[in-house]
This record gives structure tokens, sequence and C-alpha cells, in this order.
């Protein structure tokens, strides 16, 4: 779909195709891929007959890894559980049109601390603006993996510290080799 229409479809809701509350949205940069995200996209496809990992260009953010990367490795972390009803995808707009193009009625986000809440709460709220028809929804990862942020899975992988624990085995030499260290 091209931008001019999704925006316009954004602003006329007589075009506004049907949304399904059975298709949720998780948006992120995901870079990386962290235990934490992975334990979302578990829990939320029990829930969901549909769940689109939707990883964003985000140039601003100066991502570590590209998007095609970024998406590549989480595809090889998920294939692992055999999740016939998650996909993963890139996109480089606007997430209200994204999720419009998708025909998804719900936003996932994940809540690691309350000290997300306030940013989160301000996104819900733009989005809801853009989409009214379109909810968000909060759920919060396993204790194990609340305190993990892909910002700081990077930074302790950049001073070549282990981070094992916090990302796929993948994932984890991604970083090294990404780093320059070699496992």
């Amino acid at each position: 779909m091209m931008e001019r229409e999704s925006v316009e479809i954004l602003e006329n809701e007589a075009l506004m195709p049907a949304l399904s509350h059975s298709t949720a949205i998780y948006p992120g940069t995901f870079d990386p891929m962290t235990n934490g995200h992975t334990d979302l996209v578990l829990r939320a496809a029990r829930v969901f007959e549909r769940v689109v990992i939707a990883i964003a260009q985000s140039p601003h953010k100066q991502p570590a890894f590209s998007l095609e990367r970024r998406i590549e490795l989480t595809e090889r972390v998920l294939s692992e559980h055999h999740l016939k009803n998650v996909e993963v995808k890139g996109f480089d707009n606007l997430l209200a049109n994204f999720v419009v193009e998708e025909g998804a009625g719900v936003i996932l986000r994940g809540l690691r601390a309350v000290s997300d809440f306030e940013y989160e709460f301000q996104l819900a709220s733009m989005n809801r603006h853009l989409i009214k028809e379109v909810e968000t929804m909060f759920m919060t990862p396993d204790e194990a993996h609340g305190f993990i942020s892909s910002t700081l899975v990077k930074e302790v992988a950049r001073l070549h510290g282990d981070v094992s624990e916090f990302v796929h085995p993948l994932v984890a030499t991604a970083l090294s080799e990404h780093f320059g260290q070699v496992k």
C-alpha cells in the first residue's frame, strides 16, 4: 500500500478496512531480540490468532544491526518454537499505518517496570488518537526477564561482557561478531 493511501485511510473512516482484534502487532526495533521479547511473543501467540512482530527501521535510533539482519535473527530465534500464528515483518512507516495495512485490532507492548509506563501511556494515547478502532494491550515479561533491555544487552556486549543469559545463542554470536569479539 502506498504511504499516501495509508494516510488517506487513517484520515477517512469510511475507507478504514475491518480490523481484527484477533490480530496483534508487537512493534519494536528488536535490536537485538532478547529473551524478554521472546517470552512476550510466546505468551501472545497463545492469546491471539495472529501475531505480527513488527520490526521498525528506526534509523534515528542508530541500530547495531540492519533491518534485514534484525528480521533474520528474530525469525531464526522464533523458528525453534514452531509458532504457526507468528509472522516477522519489517516496516519503515508510521506504526498506525502499518497496523491498518495488516488489519490488526491490537497493538501489543511490553512493560518491564513502572518506569516504562509513562512513555508507553503516551504512545498508546497517540495511537488511540490516530486509529480509534485499535486497542493497546500491555504485557509484562516473566520476572526473570523484567530487567533486560536491548540497550543494556548491547552495552554489555560492546564492553565484551557475557550476554548469553539474556539473549538466544544466535543473537549472542551476532553481537560478538558485531562488536569484534570472536568466540
